[in-house]
């Protein structure tokens, strides 16, 4: 028997430009590397690894970032609808993953060999984006 034909493929998701270009400009703004999101693609990674001198060495990062820092940066990344937490059979875990939408633009800015430059008008509407999803 040919299973093949019997398993439904995963349908791709669309997002609009809108949501695409909110995920592709919060990506590019955050303060990590392109490496981080890759290594995301097929695998989960703890926090732990990317804080402090273990994210600089693996390459996730530039410069060493406490776990505050980095919980904060991937729950904005997490609300833009990038990445989601692991959860295991106890509840949530301090594991990420890249979303179906993460993954896209993920491959989109694979080639680049590491994340785009946001401009100055980037980052500040990334920030108000932020400021505002906080006080809702």
């Amino acid at each position: 028997m040919n299973f093949s034909t019997i398993t439904p493929k995963a349908p791709v998701l669309s997002y609009s430009e809108t949501t695409q270009k909110r995920a592709q400009r919060a990506l590019a703004c955050s303060p990590f590397r392109l490496a981080l999101f890759i290594s995301m693609v097929s695998e989960s990674v703890p926090l732990p690894l990317i804080a402090h001198q273990s994210g600089v060495d693996k390459g996730f990062t530039l410069n060493g970032l406490s776990e505050r820092r980095v919980e904060s940066e991937l729950s904005w990344l997490i609300k833009v609808g990038l990445l989601r937490r692991e959860v295991d059979g106890q509840g949530i875990t301090d594991s990420f993953r890249l979303t179906p939408l993460g993954k896209q633009v993920v491959q989109e800015w694979t080639n680049l060999g590491d994340l785009p430059k946001p401009t100055w008008w980037e980052r500040c509407r990334n920030q108000v984006r932020r400021w505002l999803s906080l006080s809702f």
